[in-house]
Parts: C-alpha cells; structure tokens; sequence
C-alpha cells in the first residue's frame, strides 16, 4: 500500500494492538495527519500469534492499574468499535507445584487485593474443582482471579484498525521501516522501503523488531526478541473455565469457545529475530508431556496446529512508553514482553498522552525509556512474565 502524503505528524511503525489503538488515541484527539506502516500483513506479529489471555495478576501495582484499565477496555470493546471479540471472563489460574511456589503466589495475591481485586489462594481440592481431571499431587494449590479471562485477538485487531481508518489514519501495510533520520537532534524522516516520509514523531511499536528499529535511529536499547511456540488441539467437550499457568515451565493453556485447547510451554530458542518465527518438533514433544502430565485425561487429543511469535523482553519486565530523551520525536510502544494485547488499551493511551506532550501517570523509573541508564541497582522489576 502506498500512503498519500509526503509528510504526517505522526507515523507509528508497527500495525499491531498497540500500534493501531495508538493510532486510535491520537486520531480521536485530532493530532493527524497519522500513518502507520507494517512490514507484514495485518495481524502478521505478535498481535495474530498470541492466546489471548488478558489478565489483572501481576507483581507489581503499576502493571495491575494498567491491567485493570484494559480490562473495562475490552469489556465495553463491542459498543465503542462494533466487533464481537468474544471476550470470556472466565478467569485465570496460576498453579503451584511447592510449597515455595505457593508462597510466591500468596505474595502476588496480596498485591492484587490490596488493588481492590478479589484474588483468591485455592487449596489442592479447590484447584481440581476449576481443572476437571488434573492429576493427584500435581498440584499443592493456587490463585485464582475471577475477573481475568480471553478474547479473540483477530477481531480486536480489526475492530481498532476500522477505527482508526473512520478516523483519517492511513495505513500501509507490507512497508518495512528501514531507518530513522534526524535534524537539529530531532526525529525528521522515516526511511521506509516505499520511501521516505518526513514527519515530526516516529512511535515504535514494532514488537519483536522494535530493537531492530531503534538501534537504525542510533539508539542503544536492551529489549531481547525471544521466540515462544503455541498450539492449538482437536475441540473436545467444554471442561476447562479458566485459563491455567504453571509457572515452572511457563506453562499455560486454555479452552475456547469452539472446544480447543491453546496453549503453550516455555522451550528456549537463540535470541533474534533472525531465525523467523518456525515451530519446532521439540516443542511439540515438550508441550505434550507437560499437558499430559498435568491432566493425564488429554493424553489422547490430537492437535491441529502449531505456530510461533516473538516476545519483545525488557530486563526488568516493564515496557518501554515514552520520548526517548537521546532522541527527541522518537516515541517507545514496545517491550510488552508477550503481553501487549493484555495492556494494549490502557498503554497505548498514554504512548499518546506522550506524543501529544502531556504528562501521564506512568512512573519514568519503571516505564521510562531513559530508565536503563542508571543500571539495575534499586530498579523495580515485574517478574510475572508468564501467560
């Protein structure tokens, strides 16, 4: 696609959730011209290739608040954008092998209710009433937030991109951002390969290649992108509510409302992005045997599909929102890690408060963009990188 001008206010690379709800942000406050651009089709990232899961419980208050926030996002989706993203608040579990786990577990617990939100610990028996058929012993209890839940990611992603596009945004998609050039120290042109487009701020919401992109703006930055696998199985009979996660193995699964089980486990694979985003005999086999082992009553289920996406890390397990301070006009969307359709709506409407020169409620020592250059040493870190 090719856009109409030669110069926008604003231009976001990456047409992803949060790309698009960014766009959406900034159109609905009237700072056009804005254009996005995606190296690949819509819903070719990370935004096509998740489970869906959208969840409160987290370590730290901050990505709870935004967690919270998009939740009542997704809730009142199908009014504000007119798609059905088939949001199910059935929940999310988060499982304990040890008597450790469970105290790790107990500490996040008190995080969240001390945020008004009514996590509950489960005992053993308590968890086998939410997981039909785990295993005896498997288990020596949980958490549980009622609240938490899944949707569809594709209709999300199309509902905000209409939106947006009712809006005045322009969106090229199979353009690839190839560089960023500056003047006077501030952001000028993106080098795409369509070409050029001059413009006064360049958001990067990239995902896994956001690096990728901020380093061409001459810009040292640690995000990591790693790649995690995902599966989907045959439809069985409706059994499982919540989603499920194991927090030893990055474990997580959960049943649709056709009858799937999606899920995934953690395999490692080289950092980058490389090697593309293949799946893996390895990780079938690895999937399999933590599935069956947790509930042996899957054993015989066949599975239909297998694909992949990257994660964008950060080392301290917060995204990265805000004007980078070495490179003015040069705006942060990414680093969500594997959870930016979980805090897409609320994260992106402060990438737009940003843009538009406002100050948001975000603490710049765990969101900032600058915040790496001091080092690690006092630095809060949100450690629940999991589901």
């Amino acid at each position: 696609m090719t856009l109409e001008r030669d110069r926008y206010r604003v231009v976001i690379v990456g047409a992803g959730i949060v790309g698009l709800y960014t766009a959406y942000h900034l159109a609905r406050a009237g700072a056009g011209p804005i254009a996005v651009v995606d190296r690949g089709f819509l819903s070719s990232g990370g935004s096509g290739r998740n489970g869906g899961g959208i969840r409160q419980q987290w370590e730290t208050r901050s990505t709870i608040r935004l967690a919270r926030e998009s939740i009542a996002a997704y809730r009142r989706f199908g009014s504000e954008f007119g798609y059905n993203i088939w949001f199910r608040q059935g929940g999310y579990l988060f499982l304990a092998e040890t008597p450790a786990e469970l105290d790790r577990l107990r500490a996040v617990h008190d995080v969240v209710v001390a945020e008004g939100l009514p996590s509950r610990l489960l005992s053993e028996g308590e968890v086998g009433a939410h997981v039909e058929g785990i295993a005896p012993g498997a288990v020596v209890g949980g958490a549980y937030l009622g609240s938490d839940g899944t949707l569809y990611p594709f209709p999300a992603v199309w509902g905000v991109y209409e939106a947006a596009r009712s809006l005045g945004v322009e969106v090229a998609l199979g353009v690839e951002a190839r560089g960023v050039s500056s003047e006077n120290g501030r952001v000028s042109r993106l080098v795409t390969s369509d070409g050029s487009i001059a413009t006064d701020t360049i958001v990067n919401a990239a995902g896994g290649w956001s690096a990728d992109l901020s380093r061409r703006a001459g810009l040292d930055v640690p995000n990591v992108a790693s790649r995690h696998e995902i599966l989907a199985t045959e439809p069985l009979k409706p059994f499982l509510d919540p989603m499920v996660v194991r927090r030893s193995d990055g474990l997580y699964f959960s049943q649709t409302m056709r009858g799937e089980i999606v899920g995934g486990v953690t395999v490692p694979h080289p950092p980058g992005t490389a090697r593309g985003v293949p799946s893996s005999p390895r990780f079938l086999t690895s999937m399999a045997r933590a599935l069956v082992t947790l509930v042996p009553r899957l054993a015989s289920v066949g599975v239909l599909r297998a694909w992949a996406g990257f994660y964008d890390d950060t080392p301290d397990g917060f995204p990265i929102v805000g004007e980078d301070p070495r490179l003015p006009g040069f705006v942060h969307a990414n680093g969500f890690g594997g959870h930016g359709f979980m805090l897409a709506p609320a994260a992106s409407r402060r990438v737009a408060q940003s843009v538009l020169g406002e100050a948001t409620d975000l603490d710049p020592r765990e969101f900032g963009p600058g915040r790496f250059a001091a080092g690690p040493a006092g630095r809060a870190v949100e450690g629940l990188q999991l589901g």
